[in-house]
Formats: C-alpha cells, structure tokens, sequence
C-alpha cells in the first residue's frame, strides 16, 4: 500500500522513529484518516506525544488497582459474541469529586490497552487460512442509577479525546444501557463532541445486551437475572 508505506517513512525521521514498525497503528491510523497521509501523521503524532506525556505505557495494574476496585470500570473477562474484547463502566459507581480524576483516567486508559493487547494476541494464535478475528472493542456505559453525582463531564470530555482521537476506530460500537431521563441533557452536550462517531452509540436495555451481545454463559454478572444494581426485593 503506497500511502502505508508512506506513513512509515514518515514516522520513521519523526521523534518517535519505532512507531514505523507499528504497521497494525499505522494502518488504524490511515483507516480513521480515509488513506490521507498527512492527516494520519498528524494524528498519530498527537497520540504518541500524549501517550508520552500521560505515561500511558508505564501504567502497571498495581497503579490502578485501588481505583478499579471500585468497580466503576473493568475489562470483561469473556468477549462478546462477535468476538470483541468489552470494557464496561458503571456510571453509577462515579462520583464526581470523590476520587482523583487522573487515576480514573489512567484506569480506563490501562483497560483499553488490555483489551487491545487481548485483541493482539487472538490475531498471533489465528492459525494461518482461517478468517481474521475481530479487530474492535465493544464498549459498554451501564447507567443505571445515574444520577447528577456521576455527572462527571470533564472525565466525559476525556473518554471521548481517548476513545475517538488516541483510539480511532478500535471501538466499534457503544452500548448505554438504560439511560434515565437526567442523563439526556448531558447526552445533548457530548454529541456534539462525538462528531461522526455518534453513529456508534446505540441505547439499548439491559435485556438486550443480554440477549444479542453474550450467550449465557458469557455474559457479564451486571446483565444476568441478578443484575446491577442490586434490585430490591418486594
């Protein structure tokens, strides 16, 4: 491909010359940018100095383990049934305020790269012949029992700069589950932010994570009969 080969000499004499043997970035990279070359120089170059000045890649679990023991966010142990890695977050388990807002970023940050790892390693065991395996994650926003508290719209702002410009299209689709009615207002303000990638949120029920996403077997304990929250008994 011309315009890959064209990135990676460019990355190549830029400051973060390994980037050029990433051929799996770079062709997301060119994907999300429509095979501009420069364009997806550009935005590659931002995601790289971010992760530089994040620190994404010194992130280790124990860095995030306090935090994720919250249970705001986790990467799930089984992929759907299209075989996507899924992160899920728990809105209600946010409390604006209530935490350091960096360590929530770094965890939903160490998620997506698990899950990205997880996506690396099924495409290195897929025996030679057989159709490629998925290449996206499945994002899941469970809100239930959200209310203003978890309105957290800076951490907002920041999954949306994670997810559509460090991440482009390695998510492939965004669940919100049961949103309540004090959730739409703030939905009229993140669309926007979206742009183009608001086509890939779709409100669902719990029932229908359940039924279309996961067998079973596979399905996350927040969706099963119990559910989450806990419900209340009569």
């Amino acid at each position: 491909m011309v315009a890959l080969e064209a990135l990676r000499q460019r990355m190549a004499s830029s400051p973060y010359p390994d980037a050029a043997q990433d051929e799996s970035t770079l062709r997301w990279f060119l994907q999300d940018r429509k095979l501009d070359v420069a364009e997806a120089e550009e935005k590659l170059l931002k995601m790289l100095r971010w992760r530089r000045e994040f620190g994404a890649d010194l992130i280790e679990w124990t860095d995030v383990a306090r935090e994720a023991a919250t249970g705001k966010a986790y990467l799930h142990t089984h992929d759907d049934v299209s075989g996507r890695p899924v992160v899920v977050v728990r809105a209600a388990k946010h409390i604006t305020g209530a935490c350091s807002l960096h360590d929530s970023q770094r965890l939903c940050v160490h998620l997506m790269d698990l899950a990205l790892e997880r996506l690396e390693a099924a495409a290195a065991a897929a025996p030679p012949g057989t159709p490629s395996p998925p290449q996206t994650v499945l994002g899941i926003f469970d809100l239930r029992g959200f209310t203003s508290a978890n309105a957290d719209w800076g951490f907002v702002r920041f999954l949306v700069d994670v997810f559509f410009n460090y991440y482009p299209k390695r998510l492939s689709q965004v669940l919100f589950v049961e949103a309540p009615w004090v959730f739409k207002p703030g939905w009229e303000i993140v669309r926007p932010w979206l742009k183009k990638y608001a086509a890939l949120v779709r409100f669902v029920s719990a029932d229908e994570v359940r039924r279309e996403y996961f067998t079973p077997e596979t399905v996350p304990e927040d969706f099963g009969a119990r559910g989450f929250p806990p419900k209340v008994p009569k």
